[in-house]
């Protein structure tokens, strides 16, 4: 650790503008060293960096909402999709002895 308590303050800012020069220099270096990565990446693969891209994005992508698949008869606002964990609502519905097919939409 530096100790900075013995320098006036005209030599630290110098100093400080000498550190953001440094961090300047090597953030570039950083970016031209992520890029020249990535391109390797992508000629491995036989693919160029936007097509690369193009289909990262793609991965995991949700296509959608999802189509309601159950509905409660007498309370048209409880909608269950079918997929998840099942709401309170239906579990307490077959819980009470009643067929969760009865409460399909159609």
């Amino acid at each position: 650790m530096i100790d900075l308590s013995q320098h006036t303050l005209a030599d630290l800012r110098k100093l400080q503008e000498q550190v953001k020069e440094e961090m300047k220099g090597r953030e570039a270096q950083e970016v031209n060293k992520a890029r020249e990565q990535i391109l390797a990446i992508a000629q491995s693969v036989g693919l160029s960096v936007q097509d690369l891209v193009a289909k990262a994005g793609k991965v995991g992508k949700k296509t959608g909402p999802v189509a309601v698949r159950f509905r409660h008869p007498q309370v048209p606002e409880q909608q269950w999709s079918g997929r998840g964990r099942q709401p309170k609502w239906v579990k307490d519905w077959v819980d009470g002895g009643q067929p969760l097919e009865s409460l399909l939409v159609s």
